[in-house]
């Protein structure tokens, strides 16, 4: 991507990272009470960590969908302010948030594109639930990329919360997200 957000944060663990993400989708999953109505869609997130911020490779720009970075441009560091602005972006905006493993929140929110053959055939056997519509199916791809450390999702037609690593998922059905109390 040519306007890429330089690394901007002290290098901080990956799974931190993954924590403090999946918690902000977590939270927001927990906060919304209309998940049982009929025609209401919920909030919607899909983060993408990755290891290397030269990520154009593999995705394309989403248009006008861009995380507002003058608001929240580190994660770590603005913990508070990464849940508020994901709050405003998981009803607005669409298409996967880009955070560098630095925890470095990347402008352009983009696609992410299918695997090609040959990619599909160096990641082996990938297998799909069920329950998974397309940011979930792209998450699970996305994650067998050597590029990609983490990929989390929060689905707007449940409040399920996946992560997804090495083209393995762990899955977190609205009712039962416990935070710090569920064992992994």
């Amino acid at each position: 991507m040519s306007d890429r957000t330089p690394l901007r944060a002290k290098y901080a663990t990956s799974r931190e990272l993954m924590d403090v993400i999946r918690y902000a989708a977590e939270t927001l999953s927990v906060e919304f009470d209309r998940w049982d109505e009929r025609h209401v869609t919920g909030p919607s997130l899909y983060v993408l960590i990755v290891a290397d911020i030269d990520f154009g490779n593999y995705t394309d720009p989403l248009g006008m969908n861009t995380w507002p970075v003058e608001e929240c441009e580190v994660v770590q560091r603005e913990s508070e302010a990464f849940l508020e602005v994901a709050r405003d972006v998981a009803f607005s905006r669409d298409g996967a948030i880009v955070v560098a493993g630095d925890g470095t929140i990347q402008e352009q929110m983009v696609r992410v594109r299918n695997l090609s053959d040959s990619e599909r055939e160096r990641a082996g056997e990938v297998s799909p639930a069920d329950w998974m519509g397309t940011k979930h199916l792209s998450a699970l791809e996305a994650s067998t990329r050597k590029q990609v450390l983490w990929a989390i999702t929060l689905s707007e037609e449940n409040g399920r919360v996946t992560t997804f690593l090495n083209g393995q998922y762990q899955d977190y059905e609205h009712d039962k997200l416990g935070g710090r109390w569920r064992i992994d």
